[in-house]
């Protein structure tokens, strides 16, 4: 089974930088996308940001100008560069992907979240 493991969340004072890190493992035959979305505590969970295979990118408008999500194909790898952080940012991160594996079956994977406190 495909996994994706996050890393990089943390405590940052409002302002500051935090970069996320995303990568695939597993049977993987190809990639279509992958996005990062977060839940905040009391809130529905929301899409921040998506990289598809051919580099395209969406943004929440929350979040434009401020993060930037970035893609290496060959590591099955996503980064969510996040500057000008705000406490309204603070939530469970969690990277998705949409992964057709070596059987050609299409499926949806989460990561495990990670956690991103922004303080005032």
């Amino acid at each position: 089974q495909v996994q994706l493991v996050e890393s990089g969340g943390g405590l940052v004072q409002a302002g500051g930088s935090l970069r996320l890190s995303c990568a695939a493992s597993g049977s993987i035959f190809s990639i279509n996308a992958m996005p990062w979305y977060r839940q905040a505590p009391g809130k529905q969970r929301e899409l921040v940001a998506a990289i598809t295979s051919g580099d395209s990118t969406n943004y929440a408008d929350s979040v434009k100008g401020r993060f930037t999500i970035s893609g290496d194909n060959a590591k099955n790898s996503a980064y969510l560069q996040m500057n000008s952080l705000k406490p309204e940012d603070t939530a469970v991160y969690y990277c998705n992907a949409q992964i057709r594996d070596g059987l050609g079956i299409s499926r949806t994977y989460w990561g495990q979240g990670t956690q991103v406190i922004v303080s005032s």
